[in-house]
């Protein structure tokens, strides 16, 4: 049986890979990840992928969409002509990594084997929801984070460094993550101005917006206040509500333009 690991390259993915093999020893364990484009996938990212693959005596096996050097998330959506489909996840998840991984299954995998997640223990959504669609294909979900008992809590303690995007995002995903929220991508708007530019280009032929309620350039005159007049520093660390209370404390007591910006952000 094989234990087939996720592998992102987030800080959770990389626990559950240490946990896994820790558990069963690692000739039968698999680093499995779907390569991003590095025009959005930060290079710490990468770095921290080897190193833990390498710490694990592990090669990293691909499961990438062809073409995935140079076809970012906002490509993909560009040539799908949508973002997302009705009631379906985005273009970018199923392009670059669902398609990829269910085909790597069909071509690779064998009935039974494990699939392991580094998903915890207060994701009880995601759990229920991989652990039925894996049962449904043949395959067992393991969630080493949320069911063992852990021994190891940060990567730092067997000297790897996470990911320096851990210093501004909560996650290791796209910078321009298009399931994210206002937040995020006022984080993009600071530090990508690139990235914001191409997803304003992006809104723009597709003529729907990535934001629920807004397109990013409705939104430009509001972050650039954000920015440059009360000095908001662009995090995604801090959660939703807490970001956008400290938004309005800053503004001017009779000023209420940016109320608006407040919204519940969506879950990666």
């Amino acid at each position: 049986m094989k234990h087939i690991v996720c592998f992102s390259g987030g800080h959770s993915s990389a626990l559950a890979a240490i946990e896994t093999v820790r558990k069963y020893g690692k000739s039968d364990v698999i680093l499995l990840n779907h390569d991003i484009s590095p025009h959005v996938e930060h290079e710490d990212i990468k770095r921290f992928k080897r190193e833990v693959a390498d710490y694990l005596e592990l090669p990293i096996t691909p499961a990438n969409m062809p073409g995935w050097e140079t076809t970012p998330p906002l490509a993909v959506a560009v040539a799908n002509k949508a973002f997302k489909a009705f009631n379906h996840p985005a273009f970018c998840t199923s392009r670059l990594k669902t398609e990829p991984f269910y085909k790597w299954l069909n071509e690779h995998g064998t009935k039974g084997d494990e699939v392991i997640y580094g998903f915890d223990a207060e994701e009880t959504n995601r759990v229920a929801r991989r652990a039925a669609v894996m049962a449904d294909m043949g395959y067992k979900a393991v969630f080493p984070l949320a069911d063992w008992p852990r021994t190891i809590c940060a990567t730092e303690e067997v000297g790897i460094q996470r990911p320096t995007t851990y210093q501004i995002f909560k996650h290791a995903n796209c910078i321009g993550c298009l399931k994210a929220g206002r937040q995020h991508w006022y984080c993009v708007f600071c530090l990508r101005p690139d990235i914001w530019e191409e997803a304003k280009e992006a809104e723009e032929i597709i003529g729907y917006s990535i934001i629920k309620g807004a397109f990013l350039k409705e939104l430009e005159p509001k972050f650039q206040e954000m920015r440059d007049v009360l000095k908001i520093v662009p995090t995604d660390k801090t959660s939703s509500a807490r970001f956008w209370a400290d938004v309005k404390k800053a503004l001017p007591q009779e000023d209420t333009a940016m109320c608006d910006c407040t919204e519940e952000e969506e879950s990666l």
